[in-house]
């Protein structure tokens, strides 16, 4: 089946164009880690880790992401969401393995101490209509693949109450009202033997859904939530 797929449609690089694989080599190098920032304030931090000044009860503990929203990583993401290239999911698991393979960044540096025990991956999720639309979560599809590189476990924890406009369409404020009270916890889902999440979206842009999400997440018993996005 791959093969025939590969036939009569072509793996071609997100970024360059030319045939062979969703990413070369040479576009996976082009992709620009930004310098990790507070989830809270937006301002540098040590790993990506919430400045002890701008920590909350309900608030999220950390954010990373692969790189900027910008280049073959903004192309791949786009090409995911809007074009169902499902296969690129994998491939940007992949990246985001390797990378944290060769740098070992502060998060992994954590999981790694608790011998992944207790650290579960969520999705953020989409609503009802917008999954039935795409035919995918693209989050769950990168949550998935990811814990199963990782070795840990993986949980639809959260779900969407509320239909909201395109957070896209939006300007800051406009987006932290109009995720408000959109998320809530699936039922049955003990978050006291699942402390530490990794919080998993495709892009952060203001922070407005994932924030909500974490609130929702320690408000349910979590300890410890860590935003991880593809692209900021």
């Amino acid at each position: 089946m791959n093969l025939l797929l590969d036939l009569f449609f072509p793996k071609r690089c997100v970024g360059c164009r030319q045939f062979g694989s969703y990413f070369c080599k040479e576009c996976i190098t082009e992709i620009k880690q930004g310098d990790l920032i507070c989830p809270a304030c937006e301002k540098l931090s040590v790993g990506g880790q919430t400045h002890p000044i701008c920590k909350k009860r309900f608030g999220l503990n950390g954010l990373w992401s692969l790189g900027l929203y910008e280049g073959s990583l903004r192309s791949a993401i786009t090409q995911l969401k809007y074009k169902w290239v499902r296969a690129l999911a994998e491939e940007l698991t992949n990246i985001t393995i390797e990378y944290w393979a060769i740098y070992q960044p502060f998060l992994l540096d954590k999981i790694k101490q608790d011998y992944g025990q207790g650290w579960v991956i969520v999705p953020v999720p989409l609503s009802v209509w917008r999954q039935n639309w795409r035919g995918f979560n693209q989050s769950s599809l990168i949550g998935q693949s990811l814990s199963k590189k990782l070795g840990l476990d993986y949980c639809e924890g959260l779900k969407r109450i509320r239909h909201t406009k395109p957070q896209v369409s939006l300007k800051g404020y406009q987006r932290k009202q109009n995720i408000k009270g959109a998320f809530t916890t699936q039922e049955g889902i003990d978050f006291k033997k699942y402390p530490k999440i990794l919080l998993l979206d495709d892009v952060w842009t203001t922070g407005s859904t994932m924030r909500e999400c974490g609130y929702e997440l320690k408000k349910a018993g979590a300890k410890q939530v860590w935003a991880i996005t593809l692209a900021r």
